[in-house]
Formats: structure tokens, sequence, C-alpha cells
């Protein structure tokens, strides 16, 4: 059953690619069907893959090829939230170490130009718990890339 929402993430030309490395990254994520247009179309001929319906960590997902017209930015972006610095890691370096860059607060892009949170739940948890411990792990976050999770924890108890 098709689900009722559905995120739809424009590619220039290679959705089914990125679909497939999100698919080997991400838990609960997986290529489920790749559409192929009927006609030619701008930008495009009859039998070039037009959609990929894949998900992201369970989210239902569609990527379009619709061409180089429009650009991922980071008004977009998937938040994933890890449970230790070991699943921080393999995420960040999954993302960074196929093409992607790093930037700050534990966000980053993919090759795609896709952006990522890559949050550990020991930060999301101090921001929750406000006061001087959510002010002390920001003031450690701001200086960080990806996030590090034993400097978070000592922020927070210190």
């Amino acid at each position: 059953m098709k689900p009722k929402n559905t995120i739809c993430l424009w590619f220039d030309k290679d959705a089914h690619e990125a679909a497939r490395f999100y698919s080997a990254t991400f838990p609960d994520s997986k290529v489920t069907a790749v559409h192929k247009a009927p006609r030619d179309y701008p930008g495009g001929k009859k039998g070039d893959e037009l959609t990929v319906e894949f998900t992201v960590l369970g989210i239902p997902c569609l990527g379009l090829n619709g061409g180089p017209t429009f650009k991922h930015t980071e008004a977009f972006s998937f938040q994933i939230a890890t449970d230790s610095q070991e699943e921080t890691d393999r995420y960040w370096n999954a993302i960074v170490g196929n093409g992607g860059t790093e930037s700050q607060c534990g966000w980053c892009k993919d090759r795609w130009g896709l952006s990522w949170q890559i949050t550990p739940r020991v930060l999301t948890e101090a921001m929750e718990a406000g006061g001087d411990e959510a002010k002390r792990a920001f003031e450690a976050m701001m200086t960080m890339k990806k996030i590090d999770v034993a400097a978070i924890e000592a922020a927070r108890r210190a």
C-alpha cells in the first residue's frame, strides 16, 4: 500500500544511485521500485529512469531525476538520531567518505548535495534538560564538526 505522504527529492539524474547508497548505509532502508519515463521529456528520453521509490530509516521517499534545474539546500535535511559514538561515526564516515562534505555542529552533505544531521541522542537530551547543562553542551557542540559524544557527556557533567 502506498503511503499518504512521501518525501520527494529532486536529483539531476542519479536518484537510483543515491537510493542504493542510502539503502546500504541505513537500517530499515531499501529501494522499492524504479519507474522509467513512458516517453521523451525535457532533459530525458523514453525509457530513462524517471523516479525511484525508496525508504530511509522507514521514511518513504521518491527520487525524481528532474535534471540540473533545482539543487538541494540546507533548508531540508534528514536528522538521524544515534545512540553511540560508533553509530555516529559509521553514518558520518559513510556520507563524508562517499564524496560528501563536513559542515559544523553535526551537519554534513552527501555527494548529491542532500544535508544530513547526525545527532547523538546525548546532545538532544542535553538540550531538552535546559539550563546550564544545555548551555554547556551547546557551547561544546559549536566547536565540532562531527559530534563527539564523550565531549558532550563531559560538558553535561561539568
